[in-house]
This record gives C-alpha cells, sequence and structure tokens, in this order.
C-alpha cells in the first residue's frame, strides 16, 4: 500500500507578507481557491492503492491543519505533531514507524505540502515509475528535468539506467552559482532535486539505523513513547529533541547506495519565492501575473497580490507588488530571493508583522483586526457552529461584544445568556467568560477591547477544551 506523507512545517519567509509565522505559505490559497497543502492532496486523486495520508506538523498549526484537511473531506491515517524543528530525516522516520503499525509492506510517498506541479497525469506516471524502482529496493526520489540554470534548487546528477525505468543517482549537489547551474544544464544528465521521495518504510529505516543511528534511536523512542490529544498524536518531546536536525538528503539519500531517481517534467516549482510564484501563476498579454483588485496600464512581467485596497501599476516592469491590509511589499522580482531578509529586519525592529496576519485562525474559528488607538481595540471574530472559546478572564481589559449574524450562548460569571442579532453585552474586567455557538452556522460578531493593554498575552484561561494552556 502506498502511504503519502505530507510534512507540513517550514515558515515560507520569502513570500512575505503574505506567508507569515502564523499562517505559512503551505496553508495560503496561493494558486487555485485551495491551499497549498489541500492542493498536495487533491492531485494525489486517482493514485491507485494509496491509504490515508500521514500529516506531520507543529504544535502551533494543529488546528489550521485539522481544519483544512476537513474542508476537503481528508480522514488522515495520522496526524503526528512533532514538539520541536528536526528537520525531515526525523519527521519521515516518525511517519514511517507509523506506516508499519498498519502495513508490514508499506511504501511512503513523502511530500512537501506547499509545492506546485501543474502536469498531474506526468506527476503520477513518475509516481508508478517510482513505485517500482522501490520495490526493487530503492530509495527513489523525483528528479525535475531542468529548464533554465537555476541556483535556488539542489541538483541530482544520473547514473546508470535501471530496469524500472529510474537511474541510479550518481551524486546529489548543493545549490550551485550560475556558471555551475549553466554547466549542469549543458551537459544533460543533471536534473532539479525535487525534494519528492517514494521508498519502502522498512528499507528507509533500515538504511537510516545504519547512516544516522541517533535519528532513528530518537525517533523510535519518541512514537514508542507519544500519547493521543484530540485527534492528534503528540510524540515525546525529551526523546525527540535527542534527534539531530538534519535532512532526508543528509541523512540516507547521500549516503545509501540505493538511491535512484526518475526523471520527470510535470510543471514542478517549489513557490520558494514571489519569482517561482509568478513563473507558475497565469499572466497576461505583458506577462503580468495578478491577483485581488488590481488596475494595470503599461507594466510587463509584474506579480501583483492585493488582499483588500486597489494596486495600480502604471510604466513599470519585473516588479514585485503585495499589499495584505497592514503590509506592503515592492521589490525587483530578481531580489524576490532576499525577502527573507525584511523580515529579519522586522525580528530585530521588534515588530510583529512577520509572525501574525490581521486576520488569526483559532480552533474555533477566527478575528480579525478591523481597529485600534490607544486604550481601544476593535476585532470582528467568528466563531464555527458548535465550538466555543475558552473559559478566560483579562486583568487589563473590558469587552463589548455585538452579535451580528447567527446566535451566540455567552457565560458571564457563571451565568448563561443567548444573544441574537442586534443584541449585545459588556464583559467587565476580570469576568470570567466565554462565547458557544449553538447554531449551525458561523455566528459572527464585533469585539470592543478598552483598557490599558490590549494584547492576546492578557487572556488567562481557565478552562479550553481544546488543551491550550
Amino acid at each position: 500500500m502506498l502511504h503519502p506523507v505530507l510534512l507540513c512545517g517550514g515558515y515560507g519567509t520569502r513570500l512575505w507578507p503574505l506567508s507569515r509565522t502564523a499562517l505559512p505559505k503551505q496553508f495560503l490559497p496561493l494558486l487555485s481557491q485551495h491551499s497549498l497543502l489541500q492542493d498536495t492532496i487533491k492531485r494525489l486523486a486517482g493514485l491507485r492503492g494509496q491509504a490515508a495520508p500521514i500529516v506531520l506538523c507543529n504544535n502551533d498549526h494543529r488546528f489550521l491543519v485539522a481544519d483544512q484537511l476537513s474542508e476537503i473531506e481528508t480522514v488522515p491515517a495520522a496526524l503526528i505533531i512533532e514538539p520541536v524543528a528536526r528537520n525531515t530525516a526525523p519527521a519521515v522516520a516518525l511517519a514511517a514507524f507509523q506506516a508499519l503499525t498498519r502495513d508490514p509492506d508499506a511504501q511512503l510517498l513523502v511530500l512537501s505540502s506547499d509545492h506546485a506541479i501543474r502536469d498531474v497525469p506526468a506527476f503520477h506516471r513518475a509516481i508508478t515509475t517510482a513505485r517500482e524502482s522501490a520495490q526493487n529496493g530503492f530509495l527513489t526520489t523525483l528528479g525535475v528535468v531542468p529548464d533554465k540554470p537555476e541556483t535556488g534548487y539542489g541538483y541530482i546528477e544520473c547514473g546508470d539506467k535501471l530496469p524500472s525505468g529510474a537511474s541510479a543517482v550518481k551524486r546529489f549537489v548543493e545549490k550551485p552559482d550560475a556558471a555551475r547551474a549553466a554547466q549542469f544544464i549543458a551537459e544533460g544528465n543533471f536534473l532539479w532535486n525535487s525534494g519528492t521521495f517514494l521508498f519502502g518504510a522498512a528499507q528507509f529505516l533500515e538504511e537510516l539505523q545504519q547512516y544516522a543511528p541517533d535519528v532513528y534511536n530518537a525517533t523510535k523512542t519518541a512514537l514508542e513513547n507519544a500519547h493521543t490529544d484530540l485527534d492528534f498524536i503528540r510524540v515525546d518531546e525529551e526523546s525527540f529533541s535527542n534527534a539531530p536536525a538534519i535532512s532526508v538528503d543528509y541523512a540516507v539519500m547521500e549516503k545509501t547506495a540505493r538511491a535512484a531517481v526518475v526523471p520527470v517534467e510535470m510543471g514542478w516549482s517549489d513557490v520558494g519565492s514571489y519569482a517561482a510564484l509568478w513563473e507558475v501563476e497565469e499572466k497576461d498579454a505583458d506577462g503580468n501575473a495578478a491577483r485581488g483588485e488590481t488596475a494595470i496600464f503599461e507594466a510587463k512581467n509584474c506579480y501583483v497580490h492585493a488582499e483588500k485596497q486597489l494596486v495600480a501599476l502604471l510604466g513599470v516592469e519585473d516588479l514585485v507588488v503585495v499589499a495584505t491590509p497592514d503590509a506592503i511589499l515592492v521589490t525587483k522580482k530578481e531580489r524576490s530571493q532576499d525577502v527573507k531578509h525584511i523580515v529579519d529586519e522586522l525580528k530585530k525592529q521588534g515588530r510583529t508583522e512577520h509572525e501574525v496576519h490581521t486576520k488569526v485562525f483559532r480552533p474555533w474559528g477566527w478575528y480579525e483586526g478591523v481597529d485600534r488607538g490607544e486604550r481601544f481595540q476593535v476585532k470582528q471574530l467568528v466563531v464555527k457552529p458548535g465550538q466555543k472559546s475558552s473559559m478566560q478572564i483579562h486583568h487589563h481589559r473590558s469587552e463589548h461584544w455585538v452579535v451580528v449574524k447567527g446566535t451566540a450562548e455567552v457565560t458571564l460569571s457563571g451565568e448563561k445568556r443567548l444573544l441574537s442579532e442586534d443584541e449585545s453585552i459588556y464583559i467587565p474586567l476580570g469576568a470570567p467568560h466565554r462565547i458557544y455557538n449553538p447554531g449551525r452556522i458561523p455566528m459572527h460578531f464585533i469585539e470592543v477591547q478598552s483598557g490599558s493593554y490590549l494584547e492576546e498575552n492578557d487572556i488567562v484561561r481557565i478552562d479550553d477544551e481544546y488543551g491550550r494552556g
């Protein structure tokens, strides 16, 4: 059986201000109406003999992952929380051990959750070849046939052809400079390393035990000492923390004698920068890729993303312009790989725009900042049907809630009150309170905060069904 493994870590700092710590690029609808994570799952449809996916994510994104899977009616075989970031080798090891508990012949299809693939039939054909290669005992990766001397990707040099149609891997090469990348293209036997793997779970663990025993032992112990939390598997943090932070490439693929690669042309991109995003987006006759409310006149080869306000371009070329409610990025497209330096600068300045959007997702729904001034803040909040906030108090602010859509059950200082549209309630400073949506539609309300301190850390949770402290 083929077990898809989705890796949902990473923060996509080169796609700021769209991608942020609380909502990285894999959870954003950058290329369709679905997020990149959802696109990754949906393109698996039609593959024969596949099991439900094993999904790995960090603790902060666990409810976001669960919600996005639910939106496309996907029930994972396991949703594993990585307590600390340890790169891909420990994550894949967890998935391998987990898959083997149900299927001793499990094959893993390891996928990044934030890549783009335009030619899905070609992707499926490559997987079929990779499955045969894996059945012959090879640890197989998909290598993308390059169409230009790209310096942002690692490369794989192909060796002898194998009976399955794959090729033996001669060597892996780090991201080259421009001259070396051009040489690889000229030689014709180099492929881009897509980071997509297919191998037997048992074979991978055998190689891992040989070449990276610290990773093998730490992850094995971490999963043996795991416990369930709602629908999540929480591996033992102390054990998992003992695993070195190392990629699958470094830990196994560059060392094993059983590495193979399947060449494929499938319209692949890691969507690692705005230049890469521009390449895979649909464009107008002048080469402009635009999303949102835009007005473009005599501009060429630009990427434009407008979330709320109109963005107009006039007489410019090769620009990236991204406007979100709280930040605007303007850069030359050729410099889009360097956007991460802006994020570093924001961290140095102690700002928060690299961490959260004005719209913030929570297990019960989401909230969005509307306005803010001295001693006051206004938010719009949406609570999903059947969901509730934590029972909490605030030491530094009072709140006024106005229901604008749906029905709310408010618990205030031990008493419950049902509010309909256009009804309101006042939450005094220090009073225990909770809001619950008993209805069948999302419930919307406006929250007006007033007080001396209005940050999110002025929340003391008394009770929370989502296990948040």
